[in-house]
């Protein structure tokens, strides 16, 4: 796991994206997971940048997203497939047919999710994950104490989650209780991922990820034994890591011939 603390939120998109658009490079049709949250907007704003610059290409990727609420019809503005396409689909030039989200109105919501992994399989796997990170540790909607192996399936959310989320909605009792979400199992699947988080907010969060011993307790721990994963955090965000020195020296100290830069 390799740990970047960015000086601030645009930097922070920067880095992620840079990383992004490195592991895709030479890839014919990359396979994108998404995920919605404030956190990862500034990277779709410079992966889109890319795209202007002409250095990147994502006309012909395809994209599934990492969760979907419950009971939410997809073409209702707070659902996660419409968030989707505003910040994903039609800013980044994909063809709206390859972008996948997690059906959360099917009749059998169970089918419909072994469907959903059996689909990111036959893409041939995600090539990057991205990721944000909920205040309780929650990667995708995987809560404290979701199995480790898990994967995309029907869960149900925790107070916590749907008060943070509540600011979405005029009423915080119209906040779903449940998400349809990958599963930890199947996000570790993914070649390559990258976790931006911003705000003191998730300070705790990410320190208990990158630092503290491996479990349920906080699902995006896991990401320790990903074997490419990328933590990139603004100042706040990372100002509980003990090891901030050490990380920085990882960056500076890097071979060049490993550097991602733009």
């Amino acid at each position: 796991m390799d740990v970047i603390i960015a000086s601030n939120e645009q930097e922070a998109g920067r880095i992620a994206a840079a990383h992004i658009a490195h592991a895709l490079r030479g890839i014919e049709r990359p396979v994108l997971g998404v995920a919605t949250g404030s956190s990862p907007l500034s990277t779709y704003e410079d992966l889109g940048r890319r795209i202007k610059e002409g250095s990147l290409d994502l006309s012909q990727a395809r994209a599934f997203a990492l969760d979907e609420y419950v009971g939410i019809p997809a073409d209702n503005p707070l659902s996660y497939a419409d968030t989707i396409r505003t910040t994903v689909t039609e800013p980044l030039g994909f063809d709206p047919a390859n972008v996948r989200t997690p059906d959360g109105m099917a009749d059998d919501i169970a089918a419909g999710a072994k469907e959903y992994d059996e689909a990111i399989k036959a893409a041939g796997g995600i090539d990057v994950q991205i990721l944000g990170i909920g205040n309780n540790g929650h990667i995708g909607f995987n809560e404290p104490g979701s199995s480790l192996v898990s994967r995309t399936r029907q869960v149900c959310l925790t107070r916590e989650t749907r008060e943070a989320n509540a600011r979405y909605f005029d009423d915080p009792a119209d906040v779903p209780t449940h998400a349809v979400s990958q599963g930890l199992g199947t996000i570790m699947e993914a070649r390559k991922v990258v976790l931006v988080a911003l705000g003191e907010q998730k300070a705790a969060a990410i320190a208990a990820a990158c630092e503290g011993p491996m479990g349920a307790h906080c699902p995006a721990t896991l990401l320790q034994m990903h074997p490419d994963a990328v933590i990139v955090v603004d100042e706040a965000a990372g100002s509980q890591l003990q090891r901030k020195d050490y990380y920085a020296d990882v960056q500076r100290l890097m071979p060049e011939d490993q550097r991602v830069v733009d």
